[in-house]
């Protein structure tokens, strides 16, 4: 029983599916594709597939548009009929859409050029006569990309005491299609933002396009001078979100001043008499606040200095500054937003060398020979070194002490102490000190002797070196002229040559408290110069002639010495041979060499054995110079 009741119930299943799909099939049936998007410009094109049973034909084929409710009238929420498809042939409706509007093959439409007025819904009709008409619906999307939103940040700049939300930026996106919308980001994150911190407004733009705007409100603390924000505008494309996002901006923030600092340019330790110094006081506060400038005095009372100031900037400049510009500056600041005062003290030092001075010891007249020391000083807060030059600049010693010994006229005659701070570049001062050494006259140079005719008027020159400063005492009349140079002393004396002058010459003498000195001046007629001229070039004529004939010797000696090394002069001696023997080859040559050495000086001679040969025997040598 229960078997034959499970099999009934299979046989009555399986005819109720056949009776249902018998029904589907013997039904037309219309398919479009439930969405298209299209670009605004760009061509769309929407699909009809249809079926009829029993491999029917269908009688009409008609394409309508019907407004959306949101954008539909009452005069055109109603069909509207776009083309009339009978077989082969297509009748296009009077429409906007006549000019636009294209069938394919298929039965699809295509329309160009689209615009934002054809974002509606199109319906493919199909009639098959005693099976009905059938018809699907399409929803034509219309998009067009929006423009890169601009972002306009505040300008004016927002104070953080203002506890109202103040506008920050505002963002606009031109020409999209359907409407974008915008959010607003800072320092990437997206906020979160109640109804009163946005302001959205849209605009329909004569082309259909639509501009959207937003302007975001909020309210700012100290921390925001350094936020970035940006807005972004997202719309949607074949059914998927896409965004494009504004450039990053920041705004003005107006902070009272929590922190004030006050340093001195260039470096604190480095300030030197002479330094133009700055003092700049700097404040973490927008805007800077107003800037006083004061130095304590001796008595402990402030003096304002804000009239050499720049007390927009901060800046209080000193110039050429000095032992005295040292002390206690005090920077106060003033918020002209919450009237909050705020100050900074700085201790300033100058660096500076004073005092400079020179001792000799002793300091009584210097003598030549003697010896001196010489002591510098100096006072300064920074370590000091000492350095010795001479008037040239050249060192002659370091130390602040210098021993000069075994003086002299060439002993400098001004030597310069210089003090130099090694901590601080560029701080240092000088002394000078002279030293006048004393010693009798020394005469270094004279015109003698001098040359001269009869009667010729000549200068008679005599120079010396001498402290204290000698006179100058000539032992014949004439006219003399003195020049000095520190120590040196030049004396120049013009007279007419005479017989006694001639003579005798004339004597210069130099004297001080030290001594004196003398010399003497001897004058030679110009024709005695003339006669030791001549002497003077014979003897240089033989001296020549001997060194040309010792160089004669010496090449000779050099050639015969080269031949014997060849072989080609043999050593010993036969005798004396005569050159016109028959039984010489004649190509042999013999060389008689002579010996002018006097008898005397012939005995040195030795002969091949090492004896002594009598001076006869030597007074002639023979070579034989053989090939």
């Amino acid at each position: 029983m229960a078997g034959g009741r499970r099999a009934a119930g299979l046989a009555l299943g399986w005819g109720c599916c056949l009776l249902l799909c018998c029904a589907a099939a013997s039904k037309l049936e219309v398919s479009t594709p439930a969405v298209v998007e299209v670009e605004i410009g760009d061509t769309a094109r929407i699909e009809c597939n249809f079926y009829i049973p029993g491999n029917g034909s269908y009688s009409y084929i008609d394409w309508f548009y019907v407004d959306r409710k949101e954008t539909a009238t009452a005069h055109t929420n109603s069909p509207v009929r776009l083309c009339h498809i009978t077989g082969s042939e297509v009748l296009k409706d009077d429409t906007e859409y006549k000019e636009r509007l294209s069938v394919g093959e298929d039965k699809a439409l295509s329309i160009s050029k689209v615009t934002v007025q054809d974002d509606r819904t199109f319906v493919c009709q199909v009639g098959a006569g005693s099976l009905g008409v059938g018809e699907s619906h399409t929803e034509l999307h219309v998009y067009k990309v929006p423009e890169t939103p601009v972002i306009e940040p505040n300008t004016g700049g927002i104070s953080v005491h203002n506890s109202a939300n103040s506008q920050i930026a505002k963002c606009e996106s031109k020409n999209s299609f359907p409407p974008a919308n915008i959010t607003w980001h800072k320092n990437g994150e997206q906020l979160d933002l109640q109804e009163n911190q946005m302001r959205y407004s849209r605009t329909r733009e004569s082309s259909g396009l639509h501009s959207v705007s937003s302007i975001l409100f909020d309210t700012v603390t100290r921390e925001d001078r350094d936020s970035r924000y940006h807005c972004t505008v997202h719309y949607w494309l074949r059914g998927q979100r896409h965004a494009l996002q504004s450039q990053k901006v920041q705004i003005t923030v107006f902070y009272p001043t929590e922190h004030l600092k006050l340093q001195v340019v260039p470096s604190l330790a480095l300030v030197k008499e002479g330094d133009n110094v700055k003092l700049v006081c700097e404040s973490d506060g927008n805007p800077p606040p107003v800037f006083s400038f004061y130095k304590r005095g001796l008595d402990d009372k402030w003096q304002e200095l804000s009239s050499l100031a720049e007390t927009d900037s901060g800046v209080l400049t000193l110039h050429g500054v000095n032992k005295s510009s040292s002390g206690l500056y005090r920077c106060e600041s003033l918020d002209l937003d919450d009237m909050t005062q705020l100050e900074k003290e700085v201790e300033l030092v100058v660096n500076y060398i004073e005092g400079v001075h020179v001792e000799m010891e002793p300091s009584s007249p210097l003598r030549e020979g003697g010896s001196v020391t010489l002591n510098c000083d100096a006072h300064s807060p920074v370590a000091l070194v000492y350095q010795w030059t001479d008037e040239k600049g050249k060192k002659v010693g370091d130390g602040n002490q210098l021993l000069l010994s075994n003086l002299s006229f060439e002993t400098p005659n001004n030597l310069s102490c210089k003090v130099v701070a090694p901590s601080v570049p560029g701080l240092e001062q000088s002394k000078q000190v002279s030293l006048a050494v004393e010693g009798k006259p020394r005469i270094v140079a004279i015109s003698s002797p001098l040359y001269v005719r009869q009667d010729e008027v000549v200068n008679l020159t005599c120079k010396a070196i001498a402290f204290p400063r000698p006179s100058v005492h000539w032992s014949v009349n004439g006219t003399a002229h003195e020049y000095v140079d520190n120590q040196h002393i030049s004396s120049n004396l013009t007279v007419r040559v005479s017989r006694d002058l001639l003579k005798a010459g004339a004597m210069c003498r130099f004297s001080n408290k030290m001594g004196d000195s003398e010399k003497h001046i001897q004058l030679l007629v110009e024709s005695v110069r003339k006669d030791q001229k001549t002497a003077a070039e014979s003897q240089g004529v033989i001296i020549v002639a001997i060194i040309v004939a010792i160089l004669v010797v010496a090449v000779l000696g050099a050639v015969i010495y080269f031949l014997h090394k060849k072989g080609k002069i043999p050593c010993g001696r036969a005798g004396k041979q005569d050159i016109t023997r028959p039984e010489a080859r004649k190509d042999k040559i013999v060389v008689e060499v002579k010996s002018d050495k006097l008898p005397e000086e012939a005995g040195l001679l030795q002969g091949a054995n090492g004896e002594k040969r009598p001076a006869a025997d030597q007074s002639e040598k023979y070579i034989d110079l053989r090939n």
